[in-house]
């Protein structure tokens, strides 16, 4: 698979309008707004990486573009994923697992921050892909961590379409890592843009409002 700007940009495009969409449909529901926003996240940040692809000829804009696009992929997301699940979620015990995903999410954000601040960055060409390197070695030793937070708390969820959303965003991660050694989180946060289509749909068609409705006890009619 081949990427580029075009590419970037279109996606960007397509899950920013849908990302738009899922936000008009929670009014009704506003703890949905979090995960609805997930979309247009994703947008924004294929928006950027187009801008990357583009910026090579001009340095500053590159090295802003560049570090844009490294805090959305290494800061906001461990960060923000958590709480998106869990300002759904209905059960107690789920929750209690998602606070503390949340916590491990917001300290692993933070550290990273830190780590992105000291470590320049820099983006560069490799087969087709963009490669994000560092001056220090990136602690990969967190990439299990990383995963923990992002992939994990879908697979917490008691919604069944955000578990299967979790479940393909870690199928995409041994992709992305297996075929895109040097390009991989580049890649993987493509395919991720890609599967948050899921979001789209578990907002747009109620499933997510339905979750946790009781039935009403049908009273015995007295004779």
């Amino acid at each position: 698979m081949c990427f580029s700007a075009t590419a970037s940009f279109v996606a960007g495009g397509a899950l920013g309008a849908a990302g738009v969409v899922t936000i008009t449909r929670t009014k009704k529901d506003r703890k949905l707004l979090p995960l609805a926003s997930i979309p247009l996240l994703f947008g924004i940040q294929q928006a950027i990486e187009g801008v990357v692809w583009l910026s090579f000829s001009t340095p500053l804009l590159n090295a802003v573009a560049t570090y844009a696009y490294t805090v959305v992929a290494n800061v906001v997301w461990p960060i923000y994923t958590p709480l998106a699940v869990l300002a759904v979620e209905t059960d107690l015990q789920r929750k209690k697992v998602l606070y503390g995903l949340s916590a491990i999410g917001f300290v692993l954000g933070v550290y990273l921050l830190d780590f992105i601040y000291i470590a320049p960055v820099v983006s560069h060409i490799v087969n087709c892909s963009i490669a994000y390197g560092f001056g220090n070695r990136f602690p990969r030793a967190l990439l299990g961590v990383y995963v923990l937070v992002t992939c994990g708390s879908f697979f917490v969820s008691s919604h069944r379409i955000l578990r299967i959303f979790g479940a393909a965003l870690l199928a995409s991660f041994f992709v992305a890592g297996w075929f895109y050694t040097q390009t991989f989180f580049s890649v993987w946060c493509f395919f991720a843009a890609i599967l948050s289509i899921i979001i789209f749909w578990f907002v747009t068609t109620g499933t997510a409002s339905r979750r946790g409705k009781k039935k009403k006890p049908v009273s015995k009619k007295t004779r």
